[in-house]
């Protein structure tokens, strides 16, 4: 599983015959699910959104959460951010799950963040869609299960 997160003073995203859905100042996160994820990959990456600090205390540090700053998140299911480009021009998603496996686990991703207190706003799971946000910082982290020492760990 991997989790491209932004941090937006707003967002927006929308899907032709869709009502729209947006956010405040917090997160975007564009989650993609690989073969053989699990709901507690789903559950490792959530607690580690809702709580990674990347919002600047009053000192200016990147010191707090999404959760401590009272932000959103947006979550929006997109299996491209797994693409393999290390070959040739054409990413390959081979490693992304097919949709019947994946929507469960993104709909895990979020029922545990709101489940830690984190208001979260969706995508349309397996739409086109249209996603517009305003990055402030720029503030842009990658969390992958597959890191679990380094990006999602601990």
């Amino acid at each position: 599983m991997r989790a491209v997160l932004q941090r937006v003073s707003k967002a927006e995203v929308r899907s032709e015959g869709r009502e729209t859905a947006a956010v405040g100042r917090g997160l975007v996160v564009l989650l993609g699910v690989a073969r053989g994820d699990t709901a507690a990959d789903a559950d490792l990456l959530a607690g580690k959104a809702a709580g990674l600090r990347v919002f600047t205390d009053a000192d200016g540090r990147l010191n707090l959460s999404v959760r401590e700053v009272q932000g959103e998140v947006l979550a929006v299911s997109n299996f491209t951010v797994l693409g393999d480009a290390r070959k040739g021009r054409r990413p390959s998603f081979a490693e992304a799950a097919p949709g019947p496996a994946a929507e469960p686990l993104f709909d895990r991703f979020v029922e545990t963040l709101r489940a830690a207190g984190v208001p979260v706003a969706t995508g349309f799971f397996g739409a086109h869609m249209e996603v517009d946000l305003c990055n402030d910082g720029p503030v842009t982290v990658v969390l992958d299960t597959a890191l679990s020492g380094t990006a999602a760990g601990n």
